[in-house]
């Protein structure tokens, strides 16, 4: 029975690879055509140069022999595909049973479709990866909290909350910012040996003293998926929940749409 699943395994694998190096042109890899091909799609000896794989490996990896490949090798082949982070899962999948690792997404970006839907919202939205790197947008959420103002590696809502030095513009920043962490705890039990992540909580472990006590004692008491308190530009202070969407599954991009409750002078 197990070696018939496997079988099952190894042709579902084959079918696969075939499927997509036949559906792409040399012209979409950047390669001459060479004249008139017997097959369509890319050659295997093109496929491997593209992923830096050894030819033969490569054709006993396609023909679904019983060889243990890398982690590294599936993303070559990955990226030499053009796979999008779906197809790169189920590659995964069918060559190590298992999804790809949350490191393994690279590319930081949304679709112009989420993009637009953020943009058609009339409140604050932005879409956060497993880390919280801010990745996109809308306008209200960059009026609320200047996300397009601050450098790439800044747009991060952990390094915000607590490496700004001025935090005036979060009256409950004590609160918020030991819920906001207790929430990032939980997203850290997806890929807690992830090195992106960790190199995250030493980096603000340095940057921040709350930090490093609130990490190294957690607080049980809530949490909170953004920040709850404001004070606006015309000093009034506003009051946010928030709800969150799954915008990627597989990258885990989460977007955050915040619903205002009142707004009220400072005291």
């Amino acid at each position: 029975m197990a070696d018939s699943r496997l079988a099952r395994t190894q042709s579902d694998l084959t079918e696969f690879i075939l499927h997509h190096r036949r559906k792409l042109t040399p012209a979409d890899v950047g390669l001459p055509s060479g004249g008139r091909r017997r097959t369509p799609g890319l050659r295997r000896e093109e496929v491997a140069a593209l992923a830096g794989v050894g030819l033969t490996w490569y054709t006993w990896f396609e023909q679904g022999r019983d060889i243990q490949v890398s982690e590294q090798f599936l993303l070559s082949i990955s990226r030499a595909l053009k796979l999008d982070d779906a197809e790169c899962c189920h590659l995964f999948l069918l060559a190590h049973h298992r999804a790809p690792p949350p490191e393994a997404y690279q590319e930081q970006s949304i679709s112009p479709h989420i993009q637009s839907l953020m943009d058609e919202l009339a409140r604050p939205a932005y879409v956060m990866n497993l880390r919280w790197d801010v990745i996109g947008w809308n306008t209200q959420a960059d009026d609320l909290l200047g996300f397009g103002k601050r450098e790439p590696a800044e747009r991060n809502l952990l390094r915000i909350v607590f490496a700004t030095p001025d935090l005036r513009w979060l009256p409950d920043w004590q609160q918020d910012a030991s819920r906001l962490l207790a929430q990032f705890r939980c997203d850290l039990a997806v890929a807690p040996e992830d090195p992106v992540m960790l190199d995250l909580i030493d980096e603000l472990s340095r940057l921040s003293p709350d930090f490093r006590r609130w990490w190294a004692t957690p607080n049980m008491d809530g949490y909170v998926r953004g920040i709850t308190s404001i004070t606006g530009t015309d000093g009034k202070l506003q009051k946010f929940v928030h709800e969150m969407l799954i915008v990627d599954e597989h990258r885990h991009l989460k977007m955050v749409v915040y619903f205002a409750l009142k707004t009220e002078g400072l005291r």
